[in-house]
């Protein structure tokens, strides 16, 4: 159950970072928090992740369907296992996959602001639903090398006391 609190969190933090920046700055509006490397910046994006498949919203409404009714079967499913990164990871993902599908149903376009400048390159705008999405993923994906690691080390002490495991 904790783990759609988390999601619920990540929704709320989005949903609230998107309606303050819609409506407290024009679009295209900059506010500068670190010099030219941190920028709060007022833009809209139709697409995914660095505006690819831009327009694509009917798209992009039917896959986060899928995918968020995919987590939450998945999320029930391990509730009762050992361990919290999955799924707090899978929770990070959730919050984020539905904040950007709000977005995306109610207006066709989601609210980014997160800017940061690397000398002349500019990182794709983000938002809090991203940070979510990918900071989740990572977790995922760290879960899983942890679960190979360990499952490595199950079949080394297995095969170490099976004095037949040579043979096979």
């Amino acid at each position: 159950m904790w783990y759609y609190i988390i999601a619920l969190i990540v929704f709320l933090i989005d949903q609230g970072t998107k309606w303050i920046i819609a409506t407290k700055l024009e679009l295209y509006e900059q506010i500068s928090v670190i010099g030219n490397f941190f920028l709060i910046t007022s833009h809209r994006n139709t697409g995914a992740a660095f505006s690819i498949l831009e327009n694509k919203r009917w798209f992009f409404v039917i896959v986060t369907i899928i995918v968020v009714a995919g987590i939450i079967w998945y999320m029930q499913k391990i509730k009762h296992q050992k361990g919290v990164i999955l799924p707090l990871g899978l929770s990070l993902i959730l919050g984020g996959a539905v904040g950007n599908f709000l977005d995306r149903l109610l207006t066709g376009e989601v609210v980014d602001f997160l800017q940061f400048n690397f000398g002349s390159y500019t990182f794709p705008i983000f938002n809090i639903a991203d940070t979510g999405i990918c900071v989740g993923v990572g977790f995922v994906l760290l879960d899983a090398l942890l679960t190979v690691k360990h499952e490595k080390e199950l079949e080394k002490a297995h095969g170490q006391d099976d004095p037949t495991a040579n043979n096979r």
